[in-house]
């Protein structure tokens, strides 16, 4: 949104940060003027889900789904519970909203993860938004426009049906030069109304916003280093915060003597069980007083390390569940002529986002206001309150933009420490963990086994497929193949099971979880066996394939990398592979070049092609695929988390390396044109294949078959050293 320096209009970044007192019972009453539209949209796509549906029954407000404000200035003010961390949606569901409501883009205004202002929402993970929160705002803006037409027929004094709603008019189709703006019928009045029966919805065919690449809203305030994040935060009188933090996970806090860092002027020392922390209005001084605490930790050997762990989860996983199941196995193994039994294993990977958890507390008038980097906004709402004894309507979390999550800040500890200690010091606290702190406290995509034993007919068709998947989840592990006797079955899966002896610290949902693991194993075990066929990679996923629309993307990404089925000459490579999730369709083409001796591989091209229905913003999309294929370079290639007894050794990027510009290939993406088909989720399908399509093209270009991510130089050798 522009706005010059002279403007008074409150942009993103204002409506979120400045008016922290604001209930939205007050905003309605400041509102004043203007159309405010109730709405509940009828059954979505999560509550045919029975789980996901009952749970937002339980915890949705009165007025679930969503909620906008139609100012009489005729901007358009959307709020939503969903967050803004890099993906774009700021973007995107304002252009929904917009194509809907059938104003100018640039009148929709967003205000993102304000609990007191936006409506309840479960968070910002999954890819969800679009797919989820999408038919919410489709349906809020599609009621705004019949109430519009309503008050447009009263003003012009013509029948309702012979109106039509363009870039924030009503207009009269018979008579055009006849129309009132959306500002002129909301100007001295406010009005709530509420439609009887369903309004109807415009056809693709006739969109203008959707489906346009837009540039992002958020790119200028963020390359000028305009954008407020948490940590950009600042309260008079404010205190930054140093929390003293164990050695190892599960370690007890046993001997310490604060007396030396309480000689630092300007200090104050919290003590609350087992919490020690120093404030200070400079934060070095409050990260001094924290190194000045004499301290012992009592320790456990856990006998558990990252090279025992995959060990460890097949001796303590629990009885698992079938997810999918068709035919016989046992039939399907006698009708194979080969029969392949292999095991792939992935360690723990760290989200490593750009800003660490960051939070600052401010209670004020018995209440507290959080300023959070947050996926789950109403989450640290709940869990601030039950910390500090409030009742939820007493807290408020205001997030501003999110410097990447990942999954990674879908936990809120950092909220809860900020609001506990501004409870105890009567001063507004900033908790911003250092980067040691965010590789301590992280909740790892899990380490994870796959065993997958599988058969082939002499004409190169699977006839059995039989897959059990412990610890990475449930997430894109059923084939999508054309398989007569097949089963999938997961267990172990837990993103708390660190309490239950599964793993030994925090786990959690990173990037597509659960898709990369399930991905790497599933299309290393095509490839073994398209090999073993003697035929070309490409060919033997086309011909056990019935599903059209992955077909298509195969195809697709087929054509655009120019596939050859001949290998590539000197120690290069060519991979393919394909996966499904959050309802996209992706099909991923590489070539590597592999250094024998030294076992880097480098990437040299990547061709992604996918179906994500209908495309909300074709520059966004291809955004993220960008992205996924340069962060999938580091799980693929290089990301593990090492340890001992509950000891994190990757504490910052020089022992945990992420990918770096030198890496990156050139990407290509390409977007399969399906206006027909629901807009699906954009952000995580397009990393979900870069292991196993790296793995695929390092195979083709030196035969060594890797089954552990990541496939470091080390692993590489090892390999090499094998064929």
């Amino acid at each position: 949104m522009k706005k010059d320096d002279e403007s008074k209009d409150l942009d993103f970044q204002d409506i979120e940060i400045l008016p922290h007192y604001i209930t939205r019972r007050e905003l309605l009453k400041l509102a004043g003027a203007g159309i405010v539209i109730f709405f509940f949209h009828g059954k979505t796509e999560a509550q045919q889900d029975h789980d996901r549906g009952t749970f937002l029954r339980q915890h949705a407000p009165g007025d679930f789904n969503a909620f906008l404000r139609i100012g009489e200035d005729g901007k358009v003010t959307c709020f939503t519970g969903k967050i803004e961390m890099g993906q774009g949606i700021i973007t995107s569901l304002a252009q929904m909203l917009a194509e809907g409501l059938d104003v100018p883009l640039e009148s929709v205004q967003m205000v993102m993860g304000d609990t007191d202002l936006c409506p309840w929402d479960m968070g910002t993970f999954g890819s969800l938004s679009t797919r989820y929160f999408g038919p919410t705002l489709v349906a809020a803006a599609a009621e705004a426009r019949a109430v519009l037409i309503e008050l447009g027929a009263e003003a012009l004094k013509v029948p309702s049906n012979r109106l039509i709603s363009r870039d924030g008019f009503i207009i009269d189709k018979a008579h055009p030069e006849r129309k009132i703006s959306y500002s002129a019928l909301t100007r001295g009045k406010r009005i709530e109304r509420h439609l009887e029966n369903t309004p109807l919805f415009k056809p693709v065919s006739d969109y203008n916003v959707v489906g346009k690449p837009v540039p992002r809203r958020d790119a200028h305030v963020k390359v000028t280093g305009k954008a407020q994040f948490a940590g950009d935060i600042r309260l008079p009188g404010m205190l930054y915060a140093s929390v003293l933090r164990p050695t190892a996970h599960g370690a007890k806090l046993g001997y310490t003597d604060t007396s030396e860092a309480e000689n630092i002027k300007g200090i104050k020392i919290i003590k609350q069980g087992d919490l020690i922390a120093a404030l200070h209005k400079n934060p070095e001084d409050a990260q001094k007083a924290i190194r000045l605490i004499k301290v012992k930790f009592d320790t456990k050997e856990s006998k558990v390390d990252d090279k025992t762990i995959f060990r460890h989860l097949l001796n303590v996983a629990p009885q698992g569940k079938v997810l999918t199941r068709e035919g016989n196995i046992e039939k399907g193994r006698n009708l194979a002529a080969r029969i392949f039994e292999e095991t792939y294993f992935n360690g723990y990977v760290a989200h490593a986002p750009i800003e660490t958890h960051t939070a600052v507390a401010q209670i004020k008038g018995g209440r507290a206001t959080v300023w959070a980097s947050t996926q789950t906004p109403f989450s640290a709402k709940k869990e601030v309150a039950q910390t500090l004894g409030f009742t939820a309507e007493k807290v408020r979390i205001i997030t501003p933009f999110v410097g990447g999550g990942f999954g990674g800040k879908s936990r809120n500890q950092q909220a809860v420490e900020a609001a506990l200690l501004a409870q105890l010091t009567g001063r507004p606290v900033q908790v911003t963990w250092s980067r040691e702190e965010e590789f301590f406290y992280d909740s790892f995509r899990p380490a994870a086994v796959v065993k997958i034993s599988s058969g082939i007919q002499n004409s190169g068709r699977i006839v059995f497929w039989d897959y059990n998947v412990y610890f990475a989840g449930d997430r894109g592990a059923s084939q999508f193949y054309e398989i007569p006797h097949h089963r999938t079955y997961s267990t172990g899966f837990s993103y708390s099971g660190g309490s239950r002896g599964f793993h030994p610290f925090n786990t959690g949902p990173w990037r597509a979880p659960a898709v990369n693991t399930n991905a790497f194993a599933m299309e290393s075990q095509i490839d073994i066996m398209a090999e073993s066929a003697g035929m070309d990679a490409l060919g033997f996923r086309l011909n056990n394939l019935k599903d059209k629309r992955m077909t298509r993307v195969l195809k697709a990404a087929a054509e655009r990398f120019g596939w050859v089925s001949s290998k590539a000459p000197g120690g290069r490579g060519y991979g393919v592979a394909c996966a499904i999730d959050a309802g996209t369709y992706v099909a991923h083409m590489a070539e590597v070049e592999v250094d024998r001796l030294k076992g880097r591989v480098q990437v040299i091209r990547v061709v992604c092609a996918q179906d994500m229905g209908l495309v909300i913003n074709p520059e966004g999309a291809k955004q993220q695929i960008e992205g996924c294929v340069t962060m999938g370079l580091g799980y693929a290639l290089t990301e593990e988390i090492h340890f001992q007894d509950g000891k994190i050794f990757d504490l910052n990027f020089d022992t945990y390396e992420i990918p770096r510009f030198s890496w990156l290939p050139q990407i290509d993406a390409v977007l399969i044109d399906n206006k027909d088909f629901p807009p699906q989720g954009g952000g995580e399908p397009a990393i979900a294949c870069m292991g196993a399509v790296i793995a695929n093209a390092i195979y083709d270009a030196v035969g060594a078959r890797l089954h552990q991510l990541p496939m470091t130089p080390e692993r590489v050798r090892e390999a090499l050293n094998r064929v």
